[in-house]
């Protein structure tokens, strides 16, 4: 009886260890601390603008799925701060994060003559970029009120770029 009550008490605490476990493991990833890391903008972030409104709607079809919510990142090649934040999402010690996070959509907008249909069904109007949106499942912007926040990416550290994502990600 002793030894049933023990092995009965050892499998109790198996397996509530093995679900702590499994729980933590099913726990969201801290976010990075990736402090003064060297980031490299990346070349080419953005696909041709033609490809936006397809790649916007195939974002949302997939957070809806995972319940991600969406990173729209609208920008353009040849603008260098763009492309630095391109390079903070890609970077190693960032990308799991994000990918754990958002489903990221990068929309060319050119010279702000593409893709601004886009950003206005969002209520958003685009005078500079890059402008990150962080928008739920359903379509809810979640940082209307900050949009050009990371527009000076190539003077803010990654961290503060991660900082002001996780901001918003936790906004409901």
């Amino acid at each position: 009886m002793v030894a049933l009550r023990s092995f009965s008490a050892l499998m109790l605490a198996t397996t509530l260890i093995s679900f702590s476990g499994a729980h933590m493991a099913l726990a969201a990833q801290p976010v990075p601390q990736v402090g003064t890391a060297q980031i490299t903008a990346v070349a080419h972030p953005y696909a041709a603008p033609e490809d936006a409104p397809q790649a916007v709607e195939n974002a949302f079809a997939e957070a809806r799925k995972t319940g991600r919510k969406v990173l729209i990142d609208f920008g353009a090649n040849w603008c260098p701060d763009c492309r630095v934040l391109a390079g903070v999402l890609d970077h190693p010690a960032v990308a799991p994060w994000v990918q754990e996070n958002f489903v990221v959509v990068s929309v060319n907008v050119d010279h702000f003559n593409k893709n601004m249909d886009i950003a206005r069904k969002y209520g958003v109007t685009i005078k500079a970029i890059p402008v990150a949106l962080i928008v739920t499942p359903e379509g809810k912007v979640l940082n209307a009120d900050a949009t050009l926040e990371l527009g000076d990416a190539r003077s803010m550290s990654a961290q503060a770029v991660v900082d002001k994502l996780a901001e918003w990600s936790n906004r409901t």
